[in-house]
């Protein structure tokens, strides 16, 4: 099974909105719906799984009722972390093998292509771990007290990471697993999780659009792109 894990209980605080930003309406429909439907629309995604804040899950019931992959609507946590987590307990009651695949997405990131969707799902099955990437097209300044550059890095080895971030089941799992043993409590990266426990992370292209609205300007953009 490929199973999409849609990430949409963060706080939003950059985006200055009165409500967490995967709930603000954009053409009639709540951004993170947007996400939700770019898996529900694919043919290689057999489930989804959503987390949100606990207190927004009935909320986020009601919206979903008319996807029929969408299995389950679960609390998220403190933490991106701790909500990945969330889901890959919950993912246990769906999968058939540990060599399923979960593809761990932003809500936030609501123009995902079936393009990407698709290289990280036949990638998975290829290599078991996969980050969504863009290189870097700017120059890229390291500075340690934000006011001078320290260091100026080689913007050809330099990536962008984006989502889905695609594993097979039984390694995600046991990297989260691993992570709590550690005291490793807030990583906001599941590759690095899974590079922390041996397992080398291969890249799918991602793009441009796959960006993730985190300001009000981004929010702007992806309305304009929406026209």
């Amino acid at each position: 099974m490929n199973i999409a894990l849609v990430l949409a209980a963060g706080s939003g605080t950059r985006m200055n909105a009165n409500q967490p930003k995967q709930f603000i309406v954009v053409n009639g429909k709540p951004l993170f719906i947007y996400s939700v439907e770019k898996f529900q629309n694919n043919q290689n995604v057999d489930a989804i799984v959503i987390a949100t804040n606990k207190e927004n899950i009935t909320k986020v019931e009601e919206l979903v009722k008319g996807y029929n992959k969408v299995k389950s609507v679960i609390a998220g946590g403190k933490t991106r972390q701790q909500s990945v987590y969330n889901g890959i307990q919950e993912i246990a009651k769906l999968i058939t093998s540990e060599k399923d695949l979960i593809l761990i997405h932003d809500s936030a990131r609501p123009l995902v292509s079936d393009a990407i969707i698709d290289e990280n799902i036949a990638l998975g099955k290829r290599y078991g771990a996969v980050d969504t990437v863009v290189q870097a097209s700017d120059t890229i300044i390291n500075s340690k007290n934000k006011e001078t550059i320290n260091e100026t890095l080689n913007r050809s080895e330099l990536y962008q990471a984006q989502t889905p971030q695609t594993f097979e089941y039984g390694i995600i799992r046991k990297a989260h697993k691993r992570a709590l043993l550690d005291n490793i409590p807030n990583v906001t990266d599941d590759c690095k999780l899974v590079m922390n426990f041996g397992v080398e992370v291969h890249f799918a292209k991602g793009d441009k659009f796959n960006f993730k609205v985190t300001t009000p300007e981004d929010l702007e953009l992806f309305k304009a792109l929406l026209k």
